[in-house]
C-alpha cells in the first residue's frame, strides 16, 4: 500500500504528503489554502456544523477549486454518498468506512486498538492523532514525537501526522504525511 493507493488516480502514484482538513474554524480561509497548496495535495472535506443543503453546496464549491488544484478530493461520510458528491475517497472512524468498499478509505485512529480496527476496516491510510497540542481536542493528552513514531511503527498500512502540524511541527516530527486544519488555513 506505500507504493500507491486506489482511488481515481493511477495505482503507482504515492499517497500526497500534505493534507488540509476542513472546520468551522477554517472556512473563511478554504479556498486560499486549498490555491496555496502543492498540485497533487489531499482535501479532506468535513464540514459537519452545516446543514445538509448547506454541507454540499460547500462541498461542490471546494470540490471545484481542488479540482482545479489537483487535488484528492475526500468525504467524510458514507462510500455511496462520496461518490454521489464526486469525491475519491472518505474519510471517518474505522466503524464509519468499514462498509464501504470500492472506494478509497482514510480512516482516524487515537491509540494501537483503532490502529488495529482501521486495518480491519480496510482503510488505505490513517490519520494517527493528535500528536500535538490543538484546538480540535483541546487539553487532550498528545502524542508527541517518540509515542507517535512507536504507534505509527505498528501500522501496515500508510500513516498521516495530525494534531497541532504546521510546516514547522512536519520538519520535527519529520514524517512523510502530514495533515492540518489550522496549521495550513
Amino acid at each position: 500500500m506505500e507504493a500507491g493507493y486506489s482511488v481515481g488516480m493511477a495505482q503507482d502514484q504515492p499517497l500526497p504528503s500534505l493534507w488540509l482538513l476542513s472546520d468551522a474554524r477554517n472556512d473563511a480561509s478554504l479556498q486560499t489554502a486549498l490555491r496555496k497548496m502543492p498540485t497533487g495535495s489531499a482535501f479532506v472535506f468535513r464540514h459537519y456544523h452545516l446543514a445538509p443543503a448547506e454541507r454540499r453546496a460547500r462541498f461542490d464549491e471546494c470540490a471545484v477549486i481542488a479540482g482545479d488544484c489537483g487535488h484528492l478530493l475526500i468525504l467524510s461520510g458514507t462510500g455511496d454518498l462520496a461518490r454521489s458528491w464526486g469525491a475519491d475517497a472518505i474519510y471517518g472512524a474505522p466503524e464509519a468506512i468499514a462498509d464501504s468498499p470500492g472506494i478509497a478509505r482514510f480512516a482516524t485512529a487515537h491509540n494501537a486498538q483503532e490502529i488495529a480496527q482501521a486495518q480491519q476496516a480496510g482503510a488505505d491510510a490513517l490519520f494517527l492523532s493528535p500528536v500535538f497540542a490543538t484546538r480540535s481536542h483541546a487539553g487532550a493528552e498528545t502524542l508527541g514525537v517518540a509515542k507517535f513514531r512507536k504507534l505509527a511503527a505498528t501500522s501496515a498500512i500508510p500513516v498521516i501526522a495530525l494534531g497541532g502540524m504546521n510546516a514547522q511541527r512536519a520538519r520535527e516530527l519529520d514524517w512523510p504525511r502530514w495533515a492540518a486544519i489550522d496549521g495550513l488555513s
